[in-house]
């Protein structure tokens, strides 16, 4: 069965880049009606000029999504001009670094606003738009961060594992309503956040080999493979699908210590 989301209306918001770019592509190729939300109007009217350029169908709107009066007329404007919400893919998302002692309480708020008080705001006013229509599906982007940890990287850990939490709490507040939640966790996804990552190092490329060695085919993974498996769980085909964290990590979780330790450690092969 092919995954056809016409007469769907799709919000994915940080739609401009990475990930929420390759969803809207995504959705649209599969002829939903997208709305790209974000606040990056330049790259966000480039997602969309690319969508219609393909005959797809899709509309940018311009949010601050940690901002719950921007969030609640965001919606209203969506329903406005698509008629209703089906499918919400919260995707907005900041990587910073730092630890309890090093960051300030101003990145701790940014953080926590970015990543997970966003996906809070929109699902609060997206979910009645999902009930006026008999339900819906939202798929939020966690990050393997929701299930382990990374040094230096507190608030961002923090909120990847709240972002889970979110996801089971709307699963099951809301799975009688006929509205199902899931949440994938990609590894090392090469998009422009990942690549600003690695520029904050002196050597970019060390940091960009390091993050294809992570994952057990040795190779980061792409936007495109993660929007994929994000349009599965958003259509009908998943419908028995809710509450789950789905790794999108290239194996990155599977290995005891990780890949290093693998081809290094007890029991590795030696050539």
């Amino acid at each position: 069965m092919e995954i056809d989301f016409s007469k769907k209306v799709v919000v994915v918001t940080g739609g401009a880049s990475g990930i929420g770019r390759a969803c809207a592509r995504e959705f649209a190729a599969r002829h939903a009606a997208v709305a790209v939300v974000d606040r990056d109007a330049k790259n966000g009217e480039e997602a969309v000029g690319e969508i219609c350029g393909g005959q797809g169908s899709a509309t940018y709107f311009n949010c601050d999504v940690t901002q719950a009066t921007q969030v609640e007329r965001l919606v209203g404007d969506v329903v406005s001009h698509f008629g209703g919400v089906d499918v919400l893919v919260n995707n907005a998302g900041i990587q910073r670094y730092g630890t309890v002692m090093t960051i300030s309480v101003a990145e701790w708020d940014e953080v926590i606003d970015a990543n997970l008080k966003s996906a809070f705001l929109v699902s609060k006013y997206a979910i009645p738009a999902m009930l006026a229509r008999g339900g819906g599906s939202i798929v939020i982007t966690g990050s393997v961060q929701s299930a382990a940890a990374q040094r230096n990287s507190a608030h961002y850990v923090v909120s990847k594992h709240g972002l889970l939490g979110l996801a089971r709490s709307i699963a099951l507040d809301f799975g009688k309503q006929n509205i199902r939640a899931n949440c994938v966790l990609p590894g090392a996804i090469d998009t422009p956040m990942l690549r600003w990552a690695a520029n904050l190092d002196s050597n970019p490329e060390r940091v960009l080999q390091a993050c294809d060695s992570l994952h057990i085919r040795g190779k980061m993974g792409t936007a495109e493979e993660v929007a994929r498996v994000i349009a599965f769980l958003a259509s009908d085909l998943a419908s028995f699908v809710t509450g789950a964290a789905i790794n999108v990590d290239g194996g990155l979780l599977v290995p005891v210590g990780g890949m290093s330790f693998q081809e290094s450690g007890t029991g590795a092969t030696k050539a």
